[in-house]
């Protein structure tokens, strides 16, 4: 760790010892001796201000503004490869001004249906395909017919519904692999071009409005939008019985050719008809031998990961490029990505009652916020997930954890048969003065199990 000196400024000593950093996370990108997050330095992280170092950041990528005052190597190595936390750029439309002239709105402004939402964002959204700069401002989502008004929660439920449709096995977009619990790109989808464009902007969109999404990609996509090529390694949380088999293929010890009895040829099922490809030219003449079963294994996986999806997954890297590609993302590596999309799987709900704050008359010992977290510390994981979405409009955590995110509960009258309700805007919970555990219990999860459309209160 570096600390940083008594006057709390970042001088010319630590700008070296964050260019010494640099220099170790570049080389354990290349072989990983400890953890990415061992590199993170959280004291210089607290002094930067990161709007004011994007924009002077960005000064130096171009060739006319690079003034001794404005050297690459001060900012951009104390800021990017000294290692900041991701959340630091998770909210790039913060620290790139939009310039506005006359009447143009400052927002993107999407009106949809929940019946029809994907085809009503794919319309709105492609009609901006020669406007990408519009994709950058700040979303505002309106549900015809409801009165809620978008201060940040609807955008969050919105993002939710949509992720879930596109994601749903019905759709035919992506598969689904039990064992790894992960979803992968349909190699069959070679018609929803426009989706998995929509889709990759969903992703960029998130970002710019520092909305989590629930998504259970594997880790292999993050490093394809980075442009790394995929390995055996990624294969495993992709397939992880396949990626098996093929690694006992590359340590057996004995007659390849004759117990195998493989050829350069990759089996497949495409609307119920079984379909073959090679793998090279003339695949299904070339045995697989002891002598060629590295290759066979390192075509087979590019072919799975790479080739079988080249259209899908080219579209939908498109559609997130356009919204978040340039220079600022390559300061990430993929886990950092995977955070700034996704966010956290764990859930510290003691984290979140240390930093909760009460208001209208309950305060941290009142008997209701200590039955209130009584109720929450006894729920299940998925329990917690439908509370977190209830209040928060999200069911992940943010990067740095739920310690880390403003939480209030006020009091909404006395106690009644009113359920609980939320400004998931504002991660603000309005709690009744319920007269025992067992009527709160109830009410909660009456109102966390059935939570879904916004309205005006």
């Amino acid at each position: 760790t570096i600390y940083v000196n008594e006057y709390r400024c970042i001088d010319d000593h630590v700008a070296s010892a964050t260019k010494v950093l640099g220099l170790l996370h570049r080389s354990n990108l290349a072989v990983e001796r400890v953890s990415y997050k061992e590199l993170y330095n959280d004291a210089i992280n607290e002094l930067v201000d990161f709007t004011e170092d994007f924009a002077r950041w960005k000064d130096t990528l171009s060739p006319s503004a690079l003034t001794p005052s404005s050297r690459p190597g001060d900012e951009v190595e104390a800021a990017a490869a000294g290692r900041q936390q991701p959340d630091a750029l998770a909210d790039p439309g913060s620290a790139v001004p939009e310039h506005f002239g006359g009447s143009e709105c400052p927002y993107l402004i999407l009106k949809v249906r929940r019946d029809n939402l994907i085809r009503d964002t794919l319309v709105q959204i492609s009609a901006l395909q020669h406007q990408h700069e519009d994709l950058k401002k700040p979303l505002k989502v309106i549900f015809k017919g409801e009165e809620g008004i978008d201060e940040g929660g609807v955008q969050k439920e919105f993002f939710q519904l949509i992720v879930r449709q596109m994601f749903d096995l019905n759709y035919g977009m992506f598969s689904y692999d039990e064992e790894a619990r992960s979803f992968w790109f349909s190699s069959t989808a070679l018609e929803n071009a426009r989706e998995f464009n929509l889709i990759g902007k969903v992703f960029g969109l998130a970002i710019y409005n520092s909305v989590i999404l629930d998504v259970h990609f594997p880790m292999v996509v993050y490093k394809k939008l980075m442009g790394a090529a995929p390995t055996l390694e990624d294969l495993r949380q992709v397939s992880p019985g396949l990626a098996r088999g093929l690694q006992t293929l590359l340590t057996f010890e004995g007659d390849v050719e004759d117990v195998y009895a493989r050829t350069f040829v990759v089996d497949y099922e495409e609307y119920g008809v079984m379909k073959s490809h090679p793998l090279k030219p003339d695949g299904d003449k070339i045995n697989v031998t002891e002598a060629n079963r590295k290759e066979y294994v390192e075509l087979y996986v590019r072919y799975l990961l790479q080739d079988s999806i080249t259209q899908q997954f080219s579209a939908f890297a498109d559609g997130f490029h356009q919204v978040c590609g340039g220079p600022a993302l390559r300061m990430f590596i993929p886990e950092e990505l995977e955070l700034l999309i996704c966010g956290s799987p764990s859930l510290d709900f003691h984290a979140l009652q240390e930093v909760t704050s009460t208001e209208d008359g309950y305060t941290r010992d009142h008997p209701v916020i200590s039955n209130f977290w009584s109720v929450v510390h006894s729920m299940s994981l998925e329990e917690k997930k439908k509370l977190l979405f209830f209040c928060t409009g999200s069911d992940r955590s943010p990067i740095k954890g739920l310690g880390s995110m403003t939480f209030v509960i006020s009091r909404n009258g006395p106690d009644s048969d009113r359920l609980p309700t939320a400004h998931t805007c504002f991660n603000h919970l309005l709690l009744p003065e319920y007269r025992d555990v067992d009527k709160l219990r109830k009410c909660l999860m009456t109102a966390i199990n059935n939570a879904e459309g916004f309205g005006l209160m």
